[in-house]
């Protein structure tokens, strides 16, 4: 049983997924991957790694693997269709839910962990009498500065959305209202 593609790749929509993969390697996520989460995102019906690789022309492998991968960063979700044993993929499509999941997978994957051991290396610096009061200093303001953006941060999740794009809509007037 031949199955037929709906979703077919324009010029346009095959320019958005290269340019995609291309920056997927800027912020350190492989090409395949992010060419994967541009095609699921275009895409409006959910695809099958065949499919995906049949449109991508990436080995099943690859495919198999982009998935997981997206699947651990929450920005595709698996979607059963009647009839079909085979797990098909859509994209979150909305664009807020992107970046928070992006930013809160980073975080937890980068921030957490460094700040864990900055913390545990700001506590050696009272033990290890070689490390000098600069040194001590600017270990000890790094820590306050990395828990300071790590609570705004976590804070600022928690304003619902409507509220965060007028805050980021009102840009510097914000500065202006908070005083010199």
């Amino acid at each position: 049983m031949e199955e037929k593609l709906t979703l077919k790749l324009t010029p346009t929509t095959e320019k958005f997924i290269v340019h995609w993969g291309e920056m997927g390697g800027t912020w350190g996520v492989n090409r395949s991957v992010a060419q994967i989460h541009a095609l699921l995102y275009l895409s409006e019906e959910p695809l099958h790694a065949e499919q995906i690789s049949v449109l991508l022309g990436v080995a099943r492998s690859n495919v198999s693997n982009s998935i997981k991968e997206l699947l651990n960063w929450r920005l595709i979700n698996r979607a059963q269709i009647l009839g079909d044993r085979r797990d098909h993929f859509e994209a979150v499509k909305d664009n807020w839910d992107i970046v928070l999941r992006i930013a809160e997978g980073r975080k937890k994957r980068e921030i957490d962990p460094t700040l864990h051991m900055l913390r545990a290396v700001s506590d050696n610096t009272n033990y290890d009498h070689e490390v000098s009061p600069a040194q001590r200093k600017q270990i000890s303001e790094l820590v306050g500065f990395m828990e300071t953006t790590t609570k705004w941060f976590d804070d600022i999740i928690t304003i619902p959305q409507a509220k965060l794009i007028r805050l980021m809509k009102m840009g510097t007037k914000v500065a202006k209202f908070l005083g010199k």
